[in-house]
């Protein structure tokens, strides 16, 4: 096992499941409610032990999962929930190598999952106006990951249009995400699969109305994740006080050929031949 090294991000959790987070550095000191704690006596140690204070108390050190990372991370914007992100992931089927493009990058909770989905061999294009968003999300990603040579951001507007071409996923986090299906259309190869997430339903049905519009898109639908947690404690069974409950509406769409229905991709008809007409005949 890999030990805990000066540079490197860790958080410390109280025995209450508190987490504070904490970059090493060799000779600084950890501060908690009056006592201290030395990053000399964490760095070259296992992660995963409890670490004694200068007062007594105890704190279990651990490398950060990315779903704890989010939620401590500094924000320049709001965060989707891990439960969203988790969907999102699998609902727009990121895959490894795949050429995907994200919009509104907000605090770089989003993209950090999507760079670990698509590996070192994929590609990420995020497209994000504020570009004082897009540079805490870019401190927030190398803070985590490191270097992300994989990820190209754009401080422009989406809507506008897209630059790249064949892309195999977009993802949008937009409050007008209607407004983009027309560089969509140009932009993401028949196929390919569009998430969108919206808070509001008068959104997803203005969204759902453009994509229907659009004639290039099917199998529409829209979802929402719901999560509650459980308490367990011997013979007390019940669900929590407190849930994360609505937080967006999910809505995916696959990209599909007009050409296949007889249509081009310019939206006139395509003219097919006497031979062509024949075999359909004899199909």
């Amino acid at each position: 096992m890999k030990p805990l090294c000066s540079g490197e991000l860790i958080h410390l959790l109280s025995e209450k499941g508190r987490h504070y987070a904490v970059m090493l550095k060799a000779g600084d000191r950890f501060h908690y409610s009056g006592e201290w704690l030395e990053h000399d006596s964490l760095i070259g140690q296992e992660e995963g032990r409890w670490v004694r204070l200068s007062g007594g108390s105890r704190l279990l050190a651990l490398r950060p999962t990315l779903s704890e990372y989010l939620m401590k991370m500094p924000r320049g914007a709001q965060i989707l929930y891990p439960k969203d992100i988790a969907s999102i992931v699998i609902k727009a089927d990121i895959f490894p190598g795949a050429r995907v493009l994200e919009a509104g990058i907000g605090s770089g909770a989003l993209t950090l999952a999507l760079l670990r989905a698509i590996g070192e061999k994929g590609q990420l294009f995020s497209y994000e106006v504020r570009e004082d968003f897009g540079a805490q999300a870019l401190k927030n990603i190398h803070r985590y990951l490191g270097d992300a040579p994989q990820l190209t951001i754009r401080h422009q507007d989406v809507s506008a249009g897209i630059i790249e071409r064949e892309l195999d996923r977009v993802v949008l986090d937009l409050p007008e995400p209607w407004r983009v299906v027309d560089p969509v259309l140009e932009a993401l190869r028949a196929g390919g699969v569009l998430l969108t997430f919206l808070p509001t339903v008068p959104q997803v049905e203005k969204l759902v109305a453009a994509l229907q519009g659009a004639g290039s898109f099917e199998f529409i639908e829209t979802t929402e994740n719901l999560e509650r947690p459980w308490q367990i404690e011997g013979r007390s069974v019940r669900p929590q006080l407190r849930m994360v409950a609505h937080s967006g509406f999910l809505t995916v769409a696959r990209r599909v050929s007009r050409a296949a229905e007889g249509v081009g991709e310019d939206g006139n008809p395509r003219v097919r031949t006497e031979e062509q007409r024949d075999e359909d005949r004899t199909e």
